[in-house]
């Protein structure tokens, strides 16, 4: 595999940012494009980038991501989650490189009582699920070298995600209501770029096999609900003197989405520990990481 640049898309979101991050410490040559360079609502901008950059290696991030809003933008959240998606992989298959793309827990219902697995059949219950699954289809189907990553509950220390929402509420409000039948595994974006750049650094050391293609799940270790999760970010929080609210525990039913979210979406993720030899940390390290960095800027932006 060339040591040409590495192409990285949504680079102004959470993974994007922290891919562009880990190819920086690592002293790996990327190119890294936000929406305003690289848009898939704006097919030749695809095309443009990717001969600017002339990149040996693709690492997907960018995609809709916003669950409810996929309801009634229907057409926008398949631009993002299928139809760009398919211009890079048919771009790599030209090019004869890699395509790691980032897919999500959300294509399965969370209905099989037990951690997924690759081969399990998906069944989205929502439009932002169904894009995802069908980006997934049109990737594979491609001729590309591709790398499909399924993950899930991503959070970082910038960006709006659910752990920042719970610190900005947990300063306002004494009590929180969190979802508590709903289970799944928080991951760090920090977490999920390594791993994805562990990859690329080992394809590039042993080459590509025809086994590396197709699907892998891609979490932090261990699972949780969103009120476990809620809780954990207190714990970590309250250490760093942050107020500690209580976290009251409901139901799915308690707090209606536009958008049925799976019950039980943990991913079983031995497959890729399996090919790759990678396994991310586990979810409770990670937040207690990620927390922590998050409270370092706040409190930098606070003084500055």
């Amino acid at each position: 595999m060339a040591d040409g640049p590495i192409l990285i898309t949504g680079a102004t979101g959470q993974l994007g940012a922290a891919l562009a991050a880990g190819a920086a410490t690592a002293g790996l040559p990327y190119a890294a494009f936000n929406r305003s360079a690289l848009d898939f609502d704006r097919p030749e901008t695809i095309e443009r980038c990717f001969a600017a950059a002339e990149p040996s290696i693709v690492l997907n991030a960018a995609a809709w991501t916003a669950v409810d809003a996929a309801e009634s933008n229907v057409e926008a959240a398949y631009r993002a989650n299928r139809d760009g998606p398919a211009i890079l992989a048919a771009l790599c298959a030209r090019a004869e490189i890699l395509l790691i793309h980032v897919s999500t827990d959300y294509v399965f219902d969370g209905s099989k009582g037990a951690p997924y697995v690759e081969t399990d059949a998906v069944a989205p219950l929502g439009m932002y699920g169904a894009s995802k699954e069908a980006g997934e289809r049109a990737v594979l189907e491609s001729d590309a070298r591709a790398i499909i990553l399924r993950t899930a509950w991503v959070f970082s220390a910038g960006g709006r995600n659910f752990a920042r929402t719970m610190i900005e509420a947990g300063r306002k409000r004494p009590q929180l209501r969190v979802v508590a039948d709903q289970r799944g595994t928080p991951t760090a974006a920090v977490d999920l770029a390594a791993a994805m750049l562990q990859i690329v650094a080992t394809l590039r050391q042993r080459g590509w096999h025809h086994t590396d293609r197709g699907i892998f799940h891609a979490t932090n270790t261990g699972a949780t609900t969103w009120h476990g999760f809620a809780e954990q970010i207190f714990e970590v929080a309250g250490e760093l003197g942050e107020a500690h609210p209580e976290i009251l525990p409901i139901t799915t039913a308690d707090w209606p989405t536009p958008v049925r979210r799976p019950a039980d979406s943990r991913l079983d993720c031995g497959k890729l520990a399996r090919q790759f030899g990678v396994t991310l940390p586990d979810w409770r390290d990670a937040t207690h990481r990620v927390i922590t960095s998050m409270l370092a800027i706040h409190s930098l932006r606070k003084t500055a």
